[in-house]
């Protein structure tokens, strides 16, 4: 598995988390529900990175589609062992490898899946999905399943480039976003222009976008360093499409 340290760096983001922890499914979840009213049979699926549901940055972006009316799930599908953040500080000493090991499909789908569940027993007909980093293997795993209707993707990690993307024309309905950007060994400009080329111009009937954010670094959409000007403007502009594209398709 070929890895970067960007997937074990970033910055801390400020600000209060406004949603609380239930279980559902049995699950540990971060839920971020809107204030005013909304659409009690859909839901946002969060996918975190490696840090998991607990990290402040996955917590707030949650809050935020919550704010713009999209009642916002992220499923502690790592099973309360997340990355410790140790301040998002690069550290090769931790063994990045061996914990990839125990949060394999077999460890992590199970929980993502009870949560699915058990939402649909709650009323839930609905679902989108947005994914950082680690979490959009599985928004493309719940596209070829079709759980999901709508997808939303940033600098994916653990893509075979360009199966995944040949499958996801072949059997997914979900019209997919991607938020790509400039510096990223896990989803490089090569990745990036052949998902261009598999999806785009009308190749992908549901809907293919991608957006590319200069100057900025895998990670960005969710730890990103906001004194950099450039990454403050990618993350907010991955967010604000993110919300664009729940608007139109979910």
């Amino acid at each position: 598995m070929s890895l970067c340290e960007h997937c074990i760096k970033g910055a801390l983001h400020e600000g209060t988390a406004s949603g609380k922890w239930e279980k559902i499914g049995g699950i540990d979840s971060y839920v971020a529900t809107p204030t005013g009213d909304y659409a009690k049979d859909k839901i946002v699926l969060l996918l975190p990175d490696i840090f998991g549901p607990q990290l402040i940055n996955s917590q707030l972006l949650a809050d935020g589609f919550a704010e713009n009316g999209f009642k916002t799930v992220i499923p502690d599908f790592l099973n309360g062992d997340p990355v410790p953040p140790v301040g998002l500080t690069y550290s090769p000493d931790f063994d990045l490898a061996g914990w990839f090991a125990k949060h394999t499909q077999a460890e992590t789908r199970p929980p993502l899946d009870k949560v699915i569940n058990a939402l649909k027993e709650q009323g839930v007909t609905t679902f989108g999905a947005t994914g950082y980093c680690f979490g959009p293997r599985y928004v493309f795993d719940l596209a070829f399943e079709n759980i999901i209707k709508v997808a939303v993707v940033a600098h994916p990690s653990l893509l075979k480039i360009p199966d995944d993307l040949e499958k996801y024309r072949s059997t997914s309905k979900a019209p997919l976003l991607i938020n790509s950007c400039e510096f990223d060994s896990q989803f490089p400009i090569e990745a990036q222009a052949q998902a261009d080329e598999i999806l785009g111009g009308g190749r992908f009937a549901p809907g293919y976008k991608r957006n590319f954010y200069p100057g900025c670094t895998h990670g960005f959409a969710v730890r990103g360093d906001l004194s950099d000007p450039k990454v403050k403007a990618g993350k907010e502009g991955a967010f604000k499409e993110t919300v664009e594209w729940f608007i139109k398709y979910l």
